[in-house]
């Protein structure tokens, strides 16, 4: 066993194995079976971005116009669609934002602001890559995005989802020792995780690659009638499930993305559905984790112990 997190390099020791069967039983509000949340991913993505060795910003030489101006449709259009649909089925965000969009379109922050969203961090800009990052880099990071949310939204950060999915072999300590409560760069579980770090405490919150809209659109090709026979799918078998131990789904988006005009009835008609359900709880990433450390993260951190874990 690991005595650390990336001690061992076949095992970053992040988290401990431990299997669905025997658990202690999850419970949500109101014996609700399913979690529910969505995180609007608000970003900005630089047109002349500093140079990472590790992962150019864009697949095109640079300034790359194209897909700059691609990804500015989500903050000039995308956004407000994607608002009006999460409004119209009483569901709040959780934005995973690119804080630089605090400075660059406040605007976006005041209409978070007034619908009671959660902010919540993904780095400063979305093509600043934490690959080869200094400590004291990585903290700036984090202490920038503390200081802007608070300033900018009233909001202390709970959540943090690494710019553009990069991190340090440090990222979970430092987020444990700032006092971010989860992370969303983790894709193991259904449910919410204790994760390994040197001092504090910080879980995983069930955030997913296979729900992200860039993801079924970009990668796997799918039209938006197969996106929403997706995202339904997936609800349905949390939610029967659920019924024995609680789960969580997450729907990530990005504005410009799913916000196209072929492809916003998609994502509102699979909101509808699952928020149509009885014993579903529509709620936040922070309410979630929050929940978690209140009523079950002492009994996690025990049961995983007795199965041989850290």
């Amino acid at each position: 066993m690991a005595s650390g997190p990336f001690s061992d390099p076949a095992d970053p020791g992040l988290y401990d194995y431990w299997p669905w069967e025997g658990r202690p039983k999850l419970t949500w509000p109101n014996g609700a079976r399913v979690a529910f949340w969505v995180a609007p991913n608000i970003e900005f993505y630089e047109l002349h971005p500093q140079s990472n060795p590790t992962r150019k910003a864009w697949p095109r030489p640079q300034p790359d116009v194209l897909n700059y101006s691609l990804r500015d449709y989500g903050n000039r259009v995308g956004t407000k669609r994607m608002m009006d649909v999460m409004d119209r089925c009483g569901v709040r965000g959780s934005v995973s934002l690119n804080v630089a969009v605090c400075d660059h379109h406040p605007e976006l922050i005041e209409a978070c602001v007034e619908r009671n969203w959660e902010i919540f961090s993904h780095g400063i800009y979305n093509t600043h890559y934490c690959y080869g990052m200094t400590e004291a880099q990585e903290r700036a990071i984090i202490e920038d995005s503390l200081e802007a949310v608070e300033r900018h939204a009233g909001q202390r950060i709970a959540g943090w989802l690494a710019p553009a999915l990069t991190h340090t072999e440090r990222t979970m300590d430092l987020l444990a020792e700032y006092g971010i409560l989860y992370t969303c760069d983790l894709f193991c579980d259904d449910q919410p995780q204790p994760v390994n770090v040197r001092k504090g405490r910080l879980i995983s919150v069930p955030y997913s690659l296979e729900m992200n809209d860039i993801i079924v659109y970009n990668v796997n090709q799918q039209a938006p009638r197969r996106y929403a026979d997706v995202l339904k799918a997936n609800f349905d078998q949390l939610y029967e499930e659920g019924a024995e131990n609680g789960t969580v789904m997450c729907i990530p988006l990005h504005p410009y993305a799913v916000s196209r005009p072929h492809r916003i009835d998609a994502f509102a008609e699979a909101v509808e559905y699952i928020t149509g359900h009885d014993d579903v709880w529509v709620t936040t990433g922070r309410e979630i984790a929050e929940y978690y450390f209140e009523h079950h993260y002492d009994t996690a951190v025990a049961a995983i112990a007795a199965a041989g874990g850290r």
